[in-house]
């Protein structure tokens, strides 16, 4: 069984996939401890390193190796324009932010594990050039010289809500196109959730009367507040989703109304419309929840990636 090691694991939704085609995933690496509860509910048989990933050694890592896959998902503040306070020169991004900087703590495992494919996860900013060039001039150092930067859109390859994200890795990943459903397609069938019921983290969010009331005014594709992002342009918060529609990206700090309640969409709606499967549990404060679906990737991505990374090692 081909053997995999997951950085920046999250709540897991990159380690989905790869676990699904048949990989073991053999170790996973994150900080936060609501992820630790996350991943270890889901994955009871990986082992899962809580530390910063920039004093986890390689020589911690090799005893539980080789690894013939190494993926992950570094942070994506420090290059994405969704964040206000990002540097303004993109070389610092990399080398200055200590949120940037976190992708050379990646690059500096793969170097020293010398995995047969990595495939590493972010926002599309890191592919413009000038850091795409020091990205790959960081890779080349490591010992790989051919680098793709694979542009996907997640929403082309089957997931219920739009996400571009870049895959960096050393072979091309050309995915298996498919149809996404829509929002009532996705969620619909879902009970009330001011009811009890048996779906894992489908339990009613709370919010005032006075939100009730203003979420009552908006018609689909409606939002209730907004912020500005790097560039100042507007970003919706409390979008009201088409129901026949695919639902608008998810991040870390998004909230939705359901297209008919009056409410905003639970734990389990969002994580839907991210293609989580029914029995993945999440753990947590409500937020902390949330912002694990929202900083993920989408399993039905991460299981097309495994396939084609798959049919590369055999």
């Amino acid at each position: 069984m081909m053997k995999v090691l997951d950085l920046f694991c999250g709540c897991g939704g990159f380690s989905i996939g790869f676990r699904k085609i048949g990989f073991e995933i053999v170790c996973a690496i994150d900080l936060a401890e609501h992820c630790e509860k996350t991943y270890k509910r889901n994955f009871p048989n990986t082992i899962f390193i809580r530390k910063d990933i920039s004093t986890v050694s390689s020589k911690e890592l090799k005893k539980y190796g080789p690894f013939d896959v190494v993926i992950g998902s570094p942070p994506c503040e420090g290059f994405t324009l969704a964040s206000v306070n990002i540097k303004k020169n993109p070389i610092d991004r990399l080398y200055l932010d200590d949120r940037g900087r976190l992708t050379l703590e990646y690059i500096r495992i793969v170097a020293n594990l010398r995995p047969r494919i990595f495939v590493m996860e972010n926002v599309p900013q890191i592919a413009e050039k000038p850091i795409r060039y020091f990205i790959e001039k960081e890779f080349e150092e490591a010992g790989y010289e051919k680098i793709y930067f694979n542009i996907i859109k997640c929403e082309r390859h089957g997931c219920p809500s739009k996400r571009t994200r870049v895959f960096v890795s050393n072979i091309p990943l050309p995915l298996e196109k498919e149809e996404p459903k829509t929002v009532e397609e996705t969620i619909g069938n879902l009970p009330d959730p001011r009811w009890p019921n048996e779906f894992y983290n489908h339990s009613y969010v709370p919010v005032s009367k006075k939100k009730e009331r203003q979420f009552s005014k908006l018609q689909w594709g409606k939002y209730l507040r907004k912020y500005k992002d790097f560039k100042g342009r507007d970003l919706q918060v409390m979008e009201r989703l088409y129901p026949d529609r695919i639902c608008p990206s998810i991040k870390g700090h998004s909230r939705f109304i359901h297209p008919f309640d009056d409410r905003l969409l639970t734990v389990r709606e969002q994580a839907r419309l991210m293609s989580y499967p029914d029995d993945h549990v999440f753990l947590g404060s409500k937020d902390e929840q949330f912002d694990m679906i929202g900083e993920s990737v989408p399993p039905i991505v991460s299981e097309k990636i495994a396939k084609v990374v798959q049919e590369h090692l055999q």
